[in-house]
């Protein structure tokens, strides 16, 4: 029963999301040629130190680009990256500096989103075209590999 439950609210959250991206009238700025290039360098690295995790690009509207899940990362993997890019791509903070100021109370929560490390937004030429978020070791690790994407393709700051 709580699996069909959680099936029904997923699908609900992915039209929201689907009807939510057609309603923007940016178009995207995460390019695939960019979505690939970063996602191979994240993945190089989080293969690199042995770890088994599920790595979410988006573009700026928080519409999926490119998704690998890879061997013995767990099932939920897949929610907390799409909580942590949903933190980014609505603040366009890190989803651990996202986390930090809800805890100060200095900002709003985002209805979805996660407190925790492993969201990070990608800048080109000091524009936010989306975000990378890795879920499925510790947050600070799972944000290494973020960054290690974000940084082949550009920066995680608008400096």
């Amino acid at each position: 029963m709580t699996s069909k439950l959680h099936n029904y609210v997923m699908a609900l959250f992915f039209i929201f999301l689907s009807t939510t991206a057609c309603a923007q009238e940016d178009e995207s700025l995460m390019t695939y040629d960019l979505a690939t290039r970063a996602m191979e360098a994240a993945e190089a690295y989080a293969r690199e130190q042995g770890w088994n995790v599920t790595i979410l690009i988006t573009d700026q509207n928080n519409s999926v680009v490119m998704v690998r899940r890879l061997d013995g990362a767990g099932a939920r993997t897949w929610d907390f990256a799409t909580a942590k890019a949903l933190a980014v791509n609505e603040t366009g903070l890190s989803s651990g500096e996202y986390g930090r100021r809800i805890l100060a109370q200095e900002i709003e929560e985002v209805e979805g989103a996660v407190t925790f490390a492993g969201g990070v937004p990608v800048f080109v030429n000091g524009q936010r075209i989306g975000a990378i978020a890795t879920s499925g070791v510790r947050a600070n690790q799972d944000e290494e590999v973020s960054i290690a994407g974000a940084e082949t393709i550009g920066s995680t700051s608008s400096n």
